[in-house]
């Protein structure tokens, strides 16, 4: 076992640390729910970042302290957006937009452990990860339309997760959803028991570890993203182009020669 700072200097709002290859980021801002602020919002890219480039780390779990996995914008952050010209929202938004894109093409796969509420950016944050495994008691949502706001950033990603029929039944309505209504609509990979959580989503990291290829699961990624952008030709095109260079990756050659020669893998 292998546990160890990610960070050599402090965060005061975001933990980091690595245990068998699996790099936790924890919100830690418990009592405000872990509310999202730019200051919160700074450190998760730099957190993420030093994640993405660490060699020990293989799969990251995004996870919180508290009761609460992230009520969106808190108080303060709220009030001081009436008080901001347009250049400054605009900058303001981009922000934000560059974390969830962040994660959202990360090289590595994010499993997002959510233990309470996730509302509004919040939920963003679980909506952009590649995995979401959570428990029973949990609530989702996108509250912004009950308040005049309206969840831009997080639409872009939400169409592409669930699809447009049940991305409208959130966004318009703003209504909490239960994590049971979050797995059916495709927002929720796994509900399990409170107690139960931690040992799950470190199963799943550890399986991913363990049995697939991290420069497979790299190209994965990519080809997800970017796909679905593209009529039916392009993607066709740029699949021949991704397979071909992945037969010429060195784990290709690796996973290729232990098949044949029947030998046990392990990534």
């Amino acid at each position: 076992m292998y546990l160890r700072s990610l960070s050599l200097w402090n965060m005061s709002l975001v933990e980091t640390s690595v245990k068998d290859r699996i790099g936790y980021i924890t919100l830690n801002r418990p009592e405000k729910r872990n509310a999202l602020s730019p200051e919160m919002v700074s450190e998760l890219k730099l957190a993420f970042q030093k994640a993405e480039s660490d060699d020990l780390v293989k799969v990251i779990v995004l996870r919180a302290n508290g009761e609460s996995f992230c009520a969106g914008a808190d108080l303060a952050y709220l009030q001081n957006l009436q008080k901001f010209s347009y250049e400054e929202n605009l900058a303001d938004s981009q922000h934000l937009k560059e974390l969830f894109l962040q994660i959202y093409t990360l090289r590595k796969v994010v499993i997002a452990q959510v233990q309470g509420f996730a509302l509004a950016g919040g939920c963003g944050l679980a909506t952009v990860c590649d995995f979401v495994y959570t428990v029973p008691d949990a609530k989702f949502g996108y509250t912004e339309v009950k308040i005049g706001f309206v969840p831009a950033i997080v639409m872009v990603f939400l169409l592409r997760k669930i699809g447009e029929a049940h991305a409208k039944e959130l966004l318009l309505t703003g209504n909490l959803i239960t994590a049971d209504e979050a797995r059916v609509m495709g927002l929720v990979n796994k509900v399990v028991f409170k107690e139960l959580l931690e040992k799950e989503v470190e199963s799943l990291a550890t399986q991913l570890i363990n049995t697939t290829s991290a420069q497979s699961l790299t190209l994965t990624k990519k080809m997800i993203a970017e796909v679905q952008q593209m009529n039916l030709e392009e993607a066709l095109n740029f699949a021949s182009q991704q397979n071909a260079h992945a037969r010429n990756t060195e784990d290709c050659k690796k996973g290729i020669d232990a098949f044949l020669s029947k030998q046990p893998l392990k990534w």
